[in-house]
């Protein structure tokens, strides 16, 4: 396997890097105490061509790929996962779904203002009492004249009530269970019948703005409808290969970010004549730290390069690398909070935040416990 980079990569890596340096770093602390959303950096993000990797030129992207895409959520999620979030919410999720699963139209429309910036996305599956088990959602398109009525609601759903657009997926046909549901792309902001709340209180990603949907009546044009109907699941399915690939790229920044706090730390912080450094028990722990780094990063590199190689749907890779960087991020925050101590507990270090935050991926776009049930569903066939 080849695993040097393409000097496009490479540049697209660089402009990343030092935008979450200039741009994004020295608002961290501030905008985390605050738990503040700016859309104005999704839009400089997007001038810069960030969500455009996985995008067509002909819909304004670069077409430059999923590793190329990988590499930046990375550098950016290391300085903040918060801010690694909007790869999912402009084109990982709803713009490469519509690329993929919608008419000419529909991908003229949206796909391009997804990839600026200027139109903030979303996708909504999540619902009170409907979380792994998505064929349980309560959420109902029923058809009508030109189209179809919404009702239902909606929860835990990054940008809900900032996005301009969502991907909604709702029940077209109860009796089908999961091949009953459909997606519909719904404009947040000019369709009466819908209404949002923000989730003020939450663990972490406090700079990711996530809410709640709640739609009465809402009426939905046939143009709007995403694929067929009864087509969602697997739409959805297709989708959640992406957006959990670029969720392990964030887990996998964040256990870098650990990695850098610890060993840094640690090189500074003196017990008993000598930095604690010079400890075997610490070098121990920052060794497990960058080695199970090192292999959550190629992970989630091999499953990025398997999708630019025309493999559309490959779950295991993608699940293999999404349960894997989940977990080893969680592990790396942990030891980095041992090795700082009482620092680590405080707020003037960054660890309890990254803490935090890498419990999210432990969560968000399937559990690791689904993440286990694909890999297993995955190895028993092969015997």
């Amino acid at each position: 396997m080849n695993f040097e980079l393409t000097e496009e990569q490479r540049l697209m890596r660089e402009t990343a890097r030092s935008f979450a340096r200039d741009r994004i770093a020295p608002l961290v602390k501030e905008d985390e105490k605050a738990h503040r959303f700016r859309p104005e950096i999704v839009r400089e993000m997007g001038e810069l061509g960030f969500f455009g990797a996985v995008i067509d030129e002909a819909f304004g992207g670069t077409g430059a790929g999923f590793v190329a895409s990988v590499l930046m959520t990375m550098e950016i999620a290391q300085v903040s996962a918060s801010w690694g979030l909007p790869f999912n919410m402009q084109t990982m999720g709803p713009g490469l779904t519509i690329q993929r699963w919608g008419t000419q139209g529909q991908k003229s429309r949206y796909i391009p203002g997804l990839v600026t910036g200027d139109t903030l996305g979303c996708f909504a599956i999540t619902e009170p009492n409907t979380g792994s088990d998505v064929a349980s959602m309560l959420t109902e398109a029923k058809p009508t004249r030109g189209g179809f009525i919404l009702n239902g609601q909606k929860t835990w759903i990054s940008q809900a009530h900032v996005a301009d657009i969502a991907l909604v997926y709702a029940i077209t046909d109860r009796s089908k269970k999961h091949s009953g549901i459909s997606c519909f792309i719904v404009d947040m902001k000019k369709t009466p019948g819908i209404a949002t709340a923000a989730i003020e209180d939450k663990f972490g990603l406090f700079c990711a703005p996530t809410g709640e949907i709640f739609f009465q009546d809402a009426f939905v044009p046939e143009e709007n409808l995403l694929g067929k109907v009864n087509e969602g699941f697997k739409i959805c399915m297709s989708m959640l290969d992406s957006t959990r690939l670029s969720c392990a790229a964030r887990a996998v920044a964040v256990g870098k970010a650990c990695l850098d706090e610890a060993a840094r730390y640690s090189k500074e912080r003196v017990q008993f004549g000598k930095p604690i450094s010079s400890f075997q028990m610490v070098q121990a722990d920052l060794v497990q730290m960058f080695v199970e780094h090192e292999a959550a990063r190629l992970l989630v590199l091999r499953a990025a390069a398997s999708r630019d190689t025309g493999n559309a749907r490959n779950s295991l890779e993608v699940s293999t690398a999404k349960y894997f960087a989940a977990e080893t991020a969680v592990h790396a925050a942990n030891t980095a909070m041992k090795i700082l101590g009482s620092y680590g507990f405080s707020n003037e270090y960054p660890v309890g935040r990254l803490l935090r935050d890498a419990k999210s991926f432990q969560i968000v776009e399937g559990t690791s416990n689904i993440q286990k049930m694909i890999i297993a569903r995955n190895l028993l066939e092969t015997y």
